[in-house]
């Protein structure tokens, strides 16, 4: 008995370091975004919207389905990007954004944003976990200006692999 005890203990202390080498899986995932600024969507303008959209697409995005204060996407990660130790490709040079002093400690990931655009200017911080190489939470705090106008937001964010195969949706750039 005292063997099995043993071997569980041993098993158990080594988990968090069998996960902290492991990457998130390949493939399409469907991401979830919560925030209080994505509740005032349907209150934009439908012309804003269009510039919005467009804007979105110069740096190679989709408008994601906005409702409830939620925006739902799918995206593709491809083999190379699961294997980063950071998932900095989840901000870095979408919408004008560098991401530094990015870290990993186990199943854990942080990283510190700097986006500047037409449109957008400021600073935040991202900081997530990786729950299974199928899932992920995280949470983000940006501090900015959009269109002349200072605003300060946060953003919870969960993501859950769906499909091996990413067909439909390109992988980010």
């Amino acid at each position: 008995m005292r063997k099995i005890m043993l071997l569980i203990g041993c098993s158990v202390a080594t988990l968090p370091s069998v996960f902290a080498d492991s990457v998130i899986r390949p493939g399409l995932w469907e991401v979830t975004t919560k925030s209080d600024l994505l509740q005032l969507i349907p209150h934009v303008p439908a012309e804003q919207m269009q510039q919005i959209t467009r804007l979105a697409k110069q740096y190679g995005l989709e408008m994601p389905q906005i409702s409830n204060g939620a925006a739902n996407s799918t995206m593709c990660i491809t083999p190379e990007m699961a294997k980063q130790e950071v998932p900095s490709y989840l901000f870095e040079n979408q919408t004008g954004c560098t991401v530094k002093n990015a870290s990993r400690t186990g199943n854990r990931y942080q990283m510190e944003l700097t986006c500047s655009n037409a449109q957008f200017k400021g600073d935040g911080y991202a900081e997530g976990v990786f729950m299974t190489p199928e899932s992920f939470s995280g949470q983000a705090e940006f501090d900015s200006v959009v269109q002349g106008s200072p605003i300060v937001a946060h953003a919870e964010t969960t993501g859950r692999w769906v499909s091996e195969y990413c067909d439909v949706v390109k992988p980010l750039r």
